[in-house]
């Protein structure tokens, strides 16, 4: 059983590591975008056709992934252990099931973002760079995302994500379905707590590597916390409103 938890690890780690050298691959292509390797997997400029469309989905569901998937380890790695119990049913087999619901929830959001970011880009209100070219929406979005900082709501989403034990112990299903469910719904606590910050691409650089590798970094120290740890949040939370204000202003001077 100790063997199978391990290659849960294992896998764990290539699938991480697999989804960031695919985002390594797009920040670089961005930045090289006469090379003809840089334009394998690039969507066009504007006015996206279907196959725009569907490079853009699968770009953002990697990427939730890649951001994603580091915080989400230690509610893995004690599903695992807990799976280990489980009469007639592999470890891998329980695990993959359980990932596979977390990340079913990441790729619907990437549907929804890929459909937001093509009309914003009809409006104009980002660049085919993929980088928000309205000062207007770069600090409403930020303070949007300061203010939810302080919420009941976040904190209650995050609160679960938190507390790995105790997630498990309410949300417990049996099989590999009871699985997937189980990851449906953390899933959906971790879009909860998280999907403010991830719109907030829009402001820093779809592709800017820096800010991805920034914004999973303080996912990753939110879930990282004790239970019930406020503060920290706040602190990014009366940030990002203050940013947000300077560049509001900034914007209409």
């Amino acid at each position: 059983m100790r063997s199978e938890v391990s290659q849960v690890r294992v896998g764990l780690v290539a699938l991480v590591g697999a989804s960031w050298l695919y985002l390594v691959y797009m920040a670089w292509g961005m930045a090289n975008m006469d090379e003809p390797a840089a334009q394998l997997f690039m969507p066009a400029m504007m006015h996206w056709g279907a196959m725009d469309l569907v490079l853009v989905f699968v770009m953002w569901a990697i990427m939730m992934a890649a951001m994603m998937l580091p915080s989400a380890t230690p509610m893995v790695r004690t599903f695992a252990r807990s799976a280990e119990g489980q009469s007639g049913q592999s470890v891998g087999s329980l695990t993959s099931a359980f990932v596979g619901g977390y990340l079913a929830v990441w790729t619907l959001f990437s549907a929804v973002i890929t459909l937001a970011q093509w009309g914003m880009l009809e409006l104009r209100l980002v660049t085919p760079m993929m980088e928000s070219a309205s000062a207007w929406l770069s600090g409403t979005l930020l303070v949007a995302a300061g203010v939810f900082q302080f919420t009941d709501f976040k904190n209650a989403c995050l609160n679960k994500c938190r507390t790995p034990m105790g997630f498990l112990m309410t949300e417990w299903r049996p099989g590999v379905r009871g699985a997937f469910i189980m990851g449906l719904r953390h899933g959906a606590y971790c879009t909860g707590c998280c999907a403010m910050l991830m719109l907030l691409l829009f402001v820093l650089g779809v592709m800017n590597l820096f800010w991805i590798i920034v914004l999973t970094l303080l996912v990753l120290g939110e879930k990282l916390l004790p239970a019930e740890s406020v503060w920290p949040s706040r602190v990014l939370g009366a940030g990002l409103i203050t940013w947000g204000g300077c560049v509001l202003l900034v914007g209409q001077s």
